[in-house]
């Protein structure tokens, strides 16, 4: 077996492609190695070349400069914004790239399948970034049913809930506020459950309807009628739960005071500190009042399934709740199962015996990144290309179907609970 370290090329060395991907060669370096960047920031680069030793001919300001190159690694992660992947993905795989390829695949269906078609014709691996599946938790909970622990499954119902500082950050100031320069919020924060809901389900999803709306992130909504900024003299920024100072500077939960340099706080600045934090939210998206941004995605849905052999599914999504995390609940002949991915326990009820509680190893804090899937994932692919496999867990293959079901829903939601049936919202995409 080839022991040497997979190399990887990354476009996109931010808060994906850079803290949650690149930082697993740090701890594994016999695994994997960061050979090329492309990024626009030149901060990102010059930290590409001191923290990975990535040479300075393959740090590149584009990733159009990275793949003008000959094939520079093994595998290409791409991690940019959204409407950016397929432009990317499509020359990287005819180039002789593997990908890592962040999710969602693109916001047009008829680009998610140019590129499966594309991926198919190159025989190339294109793993999507649906680190859900990589995670102890939803790897234990599709084990149980696959083992028909609760009998034959009946029900599926996930959470999402978003934490509403989380939500104010990325898709009312941040990238993710625009449908039109990104994703429906359907699709890009909940493709993951979307994907989770296939799998677990083990059927394709027939057909689907969803309700949801922007309500409460709009100008009308605000409690100062004149202001813009919260640091501009609002009236109500003490009381305010959404005021910039409290997310980003003093909440035990995002700001810098509490978790220093990280998410999301370096997604205003490089290496940030307050000093630097407040000069950003003064003039930057960030400090804007969360009723008087550009935002029209959704802050909140629901969305109802029915899978091939009756199986009939559930989904919640909220930017209105406390904390960032994602429940599941089970229902089949014999039993129940529910669980939380924050808390790592998975609740066993069969009919008429006591509860069972399954306790699963705890995620390193090193590797916490969605209940520690990112670095389970990388893993995942550095084994699959050491061991010449050619089928990843989160294939493109098996990604499109969460694609499809994203945007069927976020095509529902439009169209006021809009019944669709999937094979003809694909069918019409060709």
């Amino acid at each position: 077996m080839n022991q040497t370290p997979i190399t990887m090329a990354i476009c996109g060395f931010g808060s994906r492609g850079k803290d949650a991907y690149a930082s697993y060669s740090h701890f594994f370096p016999d695994q994997m190695k960061v050979v090329a960047v492309a990024d626009p920031d030149p901060e990102k680069r010059r930290a590409a070349q001191e923290e990975y030793g990535v040479s300075p001919e393959l740090c590149f300001q584009t990733g159009e400069e990275l793949l003008a190159r000959p094939q520079l690694a093994d595998v290409l992660v791409i991690a940019t914004q959204d409407s950016q992947h397929i432009c990317y993905a499509v020359p990287a795989l005819r180039k002789g790239y593997h990908l890592l390829l962040e999710k969602p695949i693109s916001p047009s269906l008829a680009e998610c399948l140019q590129l499966k078609e594309e991926a198919h014709r190159q025989g190339r691996i294109v793993m999507v970034c649906h680190v859900l599946r990589y995670t102890q938790f939803y790897q234990k909970v599709y084990d149980l049913l696959r083992q028909n622990a609760i009998g034959r499954l009946q029900t599926l119902e996930a959470t999402e809930n978003v934490a509403y500082w989380h939500y104010a950050h990325s898709y009312v100031r941040g990238n993710w506020r625009r449908s039109e320069e990104s994703s429906p919020l359907i699709l890009a924060k909940s493709c993951h459950d979307m994907d989770i809901l296939r799998w677990l389900a083990g059927a394709p999803c027939l057909r689907l309807s969803s309700y949801g709306s922007l309500d409460w992130f709009k100008a009308e909504n605000a409690p100062d009628p004149k202001a813009t900024r919260c640091l501009d003299g609002c009236s109500c920024k003490e009381t305010c739960p959404y005021d910039c100072e409290k997310i980003y500077i003093t909440n035990p939960k995002s700001g810098i005071r509490s978790i220093h340099e990280g998410w999301p706080c370096n997604v205003l600045v490089n290496n940030p500190t307050e000093e630097s934090l407040y000069e950003a939210m003064k003039t930057g998206p960030y400090g804007r009042c969360v009723y008087r941004c550009d935002n029209d995605v959704a802050d909140h849905q629901t969305v109802q399934m029915e899978f091939e052999g009756g199986i009939t599914a559930a989904f919640v999504l909220s930017a209105f709740t406390e904390n960032c995390y994602r429940t599941i609940r089970a229902t089949g002949s014999a039993g129940e199962l529910e669980g939380n991915l924050e808390e790592n326990k998975i609740y066993l009820r069969l009919f008429g015996q006591p509860e069972q509680v399954l306790t699963l190893d705890p995620v390193d804090d090193r590797f916490a990144g969605h209940g520690g899937g990112d670095s389970r994932m990388v893993a995942a692919l550095c084994q699959l290309l050491r061991e010449g496999g050619d089928q990843a867990l989160t294939s493109v293959d098996e990604s499109v179907e969460s694609h499809v079901m994203a945007m069927a829903a976020e095509y529902s939601r439009l169209h006021h609970g809009e019944n669709v049936e999937l094979a003809d919202f694909i069918r019409k995409a060709n």
